[in-house]
């Protein structure tokens, strides 16, 4: 009798365990959040693709195609940008300073050869070649710019940039390519790194400026760390353009996206991330509430849609690095560093939440580095498109998943850990027996594997005849990754020069 008090004890301290990551750190469920939830749920519907695939395929017909700048010559030779979807509005800096158009531009790349050789030797060599010295990552680099890319190809090596911040949302390809941002709103300028007051945030700083209702386009007047004292809440449609500026989210609270949609977060160093108390904290400018401990995510989507993640270096957050659940969809996750952490991406948190079954995301261009352990990703459900990303370290497996997921692992390098040959496999499947998983597609394209690295596939062996319509390109090959990812994380911008 003692024994069936304490089983049930421990259960409702289970449940009770459960209920803030159900509801994503809300105190309670009020008429707000539930109608921000039913909101969202109507972008993630507006969000999803019925046919990925055709995704997939635009996603590899722009590949080879270094005409993204949609560059044209005018009459006097000067490259000009042509807008998409209609002209922007004039680019106005909170606080009365205007930026102004810079006219030209860089001429267009010149194609790449199909054929890239690795830098460094056909090992395992996982070096950079980078040249010169200096304070940050890429600083005092010689030569010519180049970019590596299709997304850094449409805007890293104009000098203008900084005068033409928000051409970068012509830029973004896979699922997240309908996020614009901030870009129908002004300029925002962070002039602050304090984060004193959850409610009613000081003018100039970064939590300020996320929880407005309208578009902004945020951007930092110099280097700064910020240290959250409670989750940073972001509203939709901002854009957070770190370039120009070292800026750092560390050693305090992480970044939330709670049902929101159309955000950008760009060229941030988030790290040192740890779990905070809650408390009362402003989501918008009409809105606060009580929120409950968050765990520790770098970044957290949750019930969002229409995000995309470019240039962040992340590394040693409590929890995960990033995570995406309760149906988020329409995710880009591109040119980033991972480092130095034990679960890095989540990709859908629960086996019981079919909304995740909604979830597209794609993971490219991405660097998966020193000290990184499992989910690069993992995920739930959903579609996952993983291309041209560089895995040169994992302690347990690089890609996982349970409930069926969708992945498509298309010109990927996979160096598996020399120091442990019983974990030289890819792939790790959660929950399922064969039976059951080898239904599942994982299919696996152009991918190199090196160090006795394996990709156990899954799913109809003549599938890649099912995505080549639409005369589709095809990824490059994992042969070419230290090219594509050369330049993955934070970039040291500085107005005036190419990133």
């Amino acid at each position: 009798m003692e024994m069936a008090r304490l089983l049930k004890l421990m259960f409702m301290f289970c449940i009770a365990g459960l209920i803030p990551t159900i509801r994503g750190n809300i105190s309670e469920l009020d008429e707000y959040w539930s109608r921000r939830a039913d909101e969202a749920r109507e972008f993630t519907l507006q969000a999803y693709h019925s046919d990925p695939y055709e995704i997939v395929d635009h996603f590899h017909e722009r590949h080879y195609d270094n005409s993204t700048d949609d560059a044209t010559e005018t009459e006097d030779g000067v490259a000009q940008l042509e807008e998409e979807h209609g002209g922007a509005k004039p680019e106005e800096e909170h606080g009365g300073v205007q930026l102004e158009e810079e006219h030209g531009g860089a001429k267009p790349e010149e194609e790449e050869e199909e054929g890239i050789k690795m830098v460094g030797n056909s090992t395992n060599s996982t070096r950079r070649s980078l040249r010169g010295k200096g304070k940050g990552k890429w600083s005092k680099l010689k030569g010519p710019c180049t970019a590596s890319n299709p997304i850094d190809k449409c805007w890293r090596c104009r000098t203008n940039w900084a005068k033409r911040r928000k051409k970068l949302t012509r830029c973004v390809r896979g699922f997240g390519h309908r996020t614009t941002g901030g870009k129908r709103g002004r300029i925002y300028v962070v002039t602050s790194n304090l984060d004193e007051d959850m409610v009613n945030p000081k003018p100039g700083t970064l939590r300020h400026a996320v929880i407005q209702k309208e578009p902004l386009w945020i951007i930092f007047k110099n280097d700064m760390s910020i240290r959250l004292n409670q989750e940073l809440l972001i509203n939709s449609h901002k854009t957070i353009d770190a370039r120009g500026a070292n800026v750092h989210i560390a050693h305090g609270a992480g970044i939330t996206m709670q049902f929101v949609k159309n955000v950008i977060i760009h060229g941030l160093h988030i790290h040192h991330i740890s779990e905070s108390s809650g408390g009362m904290i402003r989501d918008s400018v009409d809105h606060f509430g009580m929120r409950t401990r968050a765990d520790g995510d770098g970044l957290s989507i949750y019930g969002s849609s229409n995000i995309w993640l470019d240039h962040i270096s992340m590394s040693k957050c409590q929890d995960g690095l990033i995570d995406a659940i309760v149906g988020s969809t329409g995710i880009t996750i591109s040119n980033s560093h991972f480092t130095h952490h034990n679960d890095v991406m989540l990709l859908g948190a629960q086996n019981t939440n079919e909304a995740d079954k909604h979830m597209q995301v794609t993971v490219a261009y991405n660097h998966f580095g020193k000290g990184l352990v499992q989910r690069m990703p993992r995920i739930r459900w959903g579609f996952v498109h993983v291309v041209n990303n560089d895995y040169t370290h994992w302690e347990l497996y690089a890609i996982g998943g349970s409930q069926g997921p969708t992945i498509l692992s298309h010109g990927n390098r996979f160096i598996a850990p020399p120091h442990k040959p019983h974990y030289r496999e890819v792939t790790k499947r959660d929950y399922a027996p064969e039976d059951e998983w080898k239904h599942w597609t994982w299919r696996s394209e152009k991918d190199v594997f090196m160090n006795g690295a394996y990709f156990r596939q899954s799913g109809n062996p003549h599938f890649k005849s099912a995505h080549t319509r639409k005369q589709m390109i095809k990824p490059k090959n994992g042969m070419a990754v230290s090219k594509l990812t050369k330049y993955a994380g934070a970039l040291d911008c500085r107005v005036g020069k190419r990133c």
